[in-house]
């Protein structure tokens, strides 16, 4: 009779992994930006802004200085170090020529980026001014300061315009309008976000955050804008009289900056939490998240997403720049370099065709083939294997189970191996994707050294009487969650009833209309 070989089934391991998250075209997208360059300043970094011109330079606003850096290099191009205090809010003009910044001298000064000289001293305040923003026309100029009062200051003449005080605490947000020069967002410690209208004397539309604002913006639209203060972040809608339309908190520790970003289809959000969050502006869902490793005090990206630069609170920039897909080289065409482009040239004559490597499969793949199962069951009890790929080891006792062949597999192993085992059973025992597993082989594994146990080194009867006892614990756990099941079962009915009874207490009070009535549907 004619021998039949059939292929080798391998082991599945896939169904024991980790549950990985699933992989959108928002992580693909947001992964290709490269690896941090991190940078050290002096002093926490305050505020960061992108010029809107390339190479699309970025301002730094840190201590008593401005450094403006190149995002290639990666290096200082440009240092305004024109302050006696904390500079504060350093952001450009549409144009990238300008830069306007506030400082704890209470004054709000204009820079020419390319001198570097001041060119205005806007004065009036009386408190630190943190924010300052350019008017959508570029020809004034706004800021939000710790006396309590936004002012608008007319560029050409340096004077003060319009001001408004109706918060009750310290601005440290605030956004112009995309819209209109005329309309200015501020968000302050009282909780309040205030829209106002130059137009008028005092604020057209408040709403209440719920916590200190930190950090204010307007979608391009001009109809609805977003806050940020304490974990969450709202987006409001100004048509509909200051309407909330979402409360998103996805953060666990007080957000810091907001930015729009991928045509302003994203909305990103930096927190002291040390993470990034994008959201889908369509959803508010988060589509992305990046870690990063302290406390974020700031955030910008340039056009396009190219590169993301945040600030923290040790005074380190971490820059990342989006990776280019690299461009092939032209090949070398030899005496064909002076032919057209459509015609194809090779510089070889012969075609080596190389040679397919086989790829190799696990070590116990060998040892089952061979049906060698101890030796198979040795090899996954490595301490690199059992510990960095424990679906692999379950995934093998899973298949002996299955074959019925574990009790050979467990009577085969030295001492050593019979260690390994128990302190796998001990260290996996409540992860809950092996525990059937787990439990099914500690069985298997008992019904075979029943009668040696006492034989066992002192170290593995060690490592036996303390599994028994972590199982002892286990049952406990579950015995303790079955009674406050069912007790919580007990008040759920016992309220369901109440529920009832309430029905049909009511139930006179409030009969069906005549409309209702006839809109009933019977379920079949």
């Amino acid at each position: 009779m004619a021998h039949v070989s059939y292929p080798f089934k391998k082991t599945n391991k896939s169904v024991y992994k980790k549950p990985a998250s699933v992989l959108t075209e928002d992580n693909l997208y947001w992964k290709k930006l490269g690896q941090p360059v991190l940078v050290k300043e002096f002093g926490a970094i305050d505020y960061l802004d992108f010029s809107p011109v390339e190479p699309y330079y970025f301002a730094a606003t840190c201590s008593v200085r401005i450094q403006i850096y190149d995002p290639i290099t990666k290096t200082v191009s440009k240092n305004i170090s024109k302050f006696l205090e904390a500079a504060y809010g350093g952001s450009f003009r549409n144009d990238g020529r300008l830069l306007i910044a506030g400082s704890e001298e209470a004054a709000v000064k204009l820079f020419d980026i390319q001198s570097k000289n001041v060119l205005r001293v806007f004065t009036g305040h009386t408190g630190p001014v943190h924010r300052t923003f350019f008017t959508k026309d570029q020809t004034k100029v706004i800021s939000f300061s710790d006396d309590k009062s936004v002012c608008l200051w007319d560029i050409a003449t340096e004077e003060k315009i319009k001001s408004f005080s109706e918060h009750a605490d310290y601005i440290r947000a605030g956004a112009p309008s995309p819209v209109s020069p005329d309309l200015i967002l501020s968000g302050g410690y009282d909780h309040m976000v205030k829209l106002y209208d130059c137009r008028t004397n005092e604020a057209t539309l408040t709403v209440n955050h719920g916590s200190p604002v930190e950090s204010t913006i307007f979608l391009p639209s001009g109809g609805l804008f977003v806050s940020a203060g304490g974990t969450e972040v709202k987006v409001w809608d100004i048509f509909n009289g200051g309407k909330l339309l979402a409360n998103i908190s996805q953060h666990h520790k007080t957000v810091t900056t907001l930015r729009l970003s991928s045509n302003a289809s994203r909305l990103m959000s930096a927190s002291l939490d040390r993470h990034v969050k994008i959201y889908d502006i369509s959803t508010f869902k988060v589509v992305h998240n990046i870690d990063f490793p302290n406390a974020i005090l700031s955030m910008a990206i340039s056009d396009n997403d190219d590169v993301l630069a945040v600030g923290m609170i040790d005074g380190v920039i971490s820059i990342r720049k989006r990776e280019q897909p690299i461009k092939q080289k032209e090949e070398n065409k030899g005496i064909y370099k002076f032919a057209p482009d459509h015609i194809q040239t090779s510089t070889t004559v012969d075609n080596v065709i190389s040679k397919q490597k086989t790829e190799k499969g696990p070590e116990f793949e060998k040892f089952l083939r061979k049906m060698e199962f101890d030796k198979a069951l040795s090899s996954v009890l490595k301490s690199y294997v059992a510990s960095k790929f424990p679906e692999k080891t379950i995934a093998l006792l899973q298949e002996l189970l299955r074959r019925k062949v574990l009790n050979v597999a467990i009577d085969g192993l030295s001492e050593k191996d019979i260690g390994a085992l128990l302190r796998f059973f001990k260290k996996y025992l409540g992860e809950t994707r092996f525990t059937r597993t787990i439990i099914d082989t500690v069985n298997v594994f008992i019904d075979v050294f029943e009668n040696q146990i006492k034989l066992f080194s002192e170290q593995n009867l060690w490592l036996y009487n303390s599994l028994k006892e972590e199982i002892m614990q286990e049952i406990d756990v579950c015995k303790r969650a079955s009674e406050l099941e069912g007790a919580i079962s007990l008040l759920l009915s016992g309220a369901q009833v109440d529920s009832s009874r309430d029905m049909i207490e009511n139930s006179d009070m409030l009969a069906p209309s005549s409309k209702a009535q006839k809109e009933i549907v019977i379920d079949v």
